[in-house]
């Protein structure tokens, strides 16, 4: 029989196959501090289970089903893995340090359907939705790139795929690290980025969770926002706001309005006018991402002076902004530039070696 993912499985679902094998419930606890707050490398390692019930466990589960293929380290200590799946696909994930806090950065999608414009993880389309499993694996295997005495403190869901596109599986492995037993990171910790798919948004906001919701606006008109968004033809700005809206109600957390700056696009004294118009009346804040460089992209970074004429825009019109500190400069920092990377080099080794 197939090994299945361990994560995959909910607390209720590890317990009832636990019982059915003739172990008590509270086993799937035992198993689960292990791997959230123990950092297990593996069953065998979990102690106080029976030496019998551990090799259970290893003939029916992957304990990780993902393994890492490529492993960068920037100077400023921000580390970014490109891991691999069972059946081959790949995502990246991250972790930064910035101070006391320890931020990672996950995927939830193999490539992305969105189309925005200016983002590597979407070139070459969208290929499937990740497991539960594996986003919790993602999670745990940057946290065991730190130190015994530090912990992951923050999770923003920002890396490769649009969250609420795959939302149940999302919701499953944040339940995890979450839940009693899990890694003790609370929902208000946690960040979820989408471009904003208002159904889903409103669904989020059902769920009861503090999350802190982040919506990729990278315009201030529905012409623009049509031209770097493709998705927003169907939607519209006004719903994605409006969406916003009933979350900040609902929910009571702020919502994060994400405008990335594309250097002669989106980057104006009038667009920052615009925006501000839209957000000024909202409790909002917005976080200004100047365009990091992709190769197979045509767009660039504005200059220094334009970015913060920008901000000064927004603030004058009391709007909270804040400029994005660039994390992991030296390396392939923006989302799914190593997955390309990785494929580039794989086709040259097929060309060269036919």
């Amino acid at each position: 029989m197939p090994l299945k993912p361990l994560f995959d499985q909910t607390p209720q679902e590890l317990a009832d196959w636990c019982e059915a094998r003739g172990q008590k419930p509270y086993r799937a606890r035992q198993i689960f501090s292990w791997a959230f707050q123990k950092r297990a490398a593996g069953f065998a390692e979990m102690t106080d289970l029976p030496e019998t019930f551990r090799r259970e466990l290893a003939e029916r589960f992957h304990y990780f089903s993902s393994t890492v293929t490529a492993h960068q380290t920037a100077a400023d200590g921000t580390e970014k893995l490109l891991l691999s799946m069972a059946d081959g696909s790949t995502v990246e994930c991250v972790l930064m340090r910035e101070g006391d806090r320890r931020t990672i950065c996950i995927s939830t999608q193999v490539g992305c359907a969105m189309g925005c414009v200016f983002c590597a993880s979407g070139l070459e389309g969208l290929t499937r939705n990740l497991s539960a499993g594996e986003i919790t694996e993602q999670i745990l295997q940057l946290d065991r790139l730190l130190p015994a005495d530090e912990r992951i403190t923050n999770i923003v869901v920002m890396g490769i795929g649009e969250p609420l596109a795959n939302l149940d599986h999302l919701l499953q492995a944040l339940e995890h690290v979450t839940a009693d037993g899990g890694m003790g990171i609370g929902a208000r910790r946690i960040t979820i980025s989408t471009v904003g798919l208002p159904a889903k948004i409103r669904r989020l906001a059902q769920c009861n969770k503090a999350y802190n919701l982040a919506v990729s606006l990278h315009a201030p008109n529905e012409e623009l926002r049509s031209q770097i968004i493709p998705v927003n033809e169907g939607v519209g700005l006004a719903e994605v706001l409006s969406a916003a809206d009933d979350y900040f109600e609902q929910v009571g957390r702020r919502v994060s309005y994400e405008y990335i700056l594309l250097g002669e696009l989106n980057d104006r004294p009038e667009h920052a006018r615009q925006l501000a118009a839209l957000l000024k009346s909202r409790i909002a804040h917005v976080n200004l991402i100047p365009m990091n460089p992709v190769a197979e992209l045509p767009f660039r970074r504005p200059a220094e002076g334009r970015i913060r004429r920008f901000a000064e825009i927004l603030d004058a019109a009391g709007v909270p902004v804040t400029i994005r500190k660039r994390k992991g400069a030296d390396i392939d920092a923006a989302c799914g530039q190593l997955r390309l990377q990785q494929r580039r080099d794989t086709e040259f080794v097929a060309l060269a070696n036919p």
